[in-house]
């Protein structure tokens, strides 16, 4: 599957990847696995999402957002590290953050955002295990953070 040619007819177009927030890199290829750093949901005029997801917080619907909006940023640091996204062949892990109320349990349905992007993009090998944890904080307040490993083709 053409990547590019993918997500022209989905209408999506990916936005500049957001360099590192510290002393590390976007991503790190190790033989056959790329492993990307957490990223953020970047807005696109640039902006991040932040605040907690829950009772008096983002609501579900937003914070799935701001997990799509993550999911961009991982594709983006692909194609930018990878140099071309049809290297992926598919994705082994996600980890996915979710800056939390105390008592929100949702957190799978939130991460669910950047999961159903990558498998829209994808197709089944945007499937990968996966985590959905809440977090009393995340950096810079952001809303959700996803990190992944996805195999790759040399």
């Amino acid at each position: 599957m053409d990547v590019d040619t993918r997500l022209r007819e989905l209408g999506i177009e990916l936005p500049a990847p957001r360099g590192p927030a510290g002393n590390y890199v976007p991503g790190r290829l190790a033989g056959d696995l790329f492993f990307l750093s957490g990223m953020g949901p970047v807005q696109p005029d640039g902006g991040l999402v932040t605040g907690k997801v829950g009772d008096g917080g983002l609501d579900l619907a937003t914070a799935r957002a701001a997990a799509r909006l993550t999911g961009l940023q991982l594709l983006a640091a692909m194609r930018a590290e990878l140099g071309d996204l049809d290297r992926v062949r598919g994705v082994v892990k996600l980890f996915g953050m979710v800056n939390c109320r105390p008592g929100f349990t949702r957190t799978p349905a939130v991460i669910d955002g950047c999961s159903d992007l990558l498998i829209e993009v994808l197709g089944e090998q945007g499937r990968g295990a996966r985590s959905a944890v809440g977090m009393a904080e995340l950096p810079f307040d952001i809303a959700v953070e996803v990190e992944a490993v996805v195999h790759v083709a040399g």
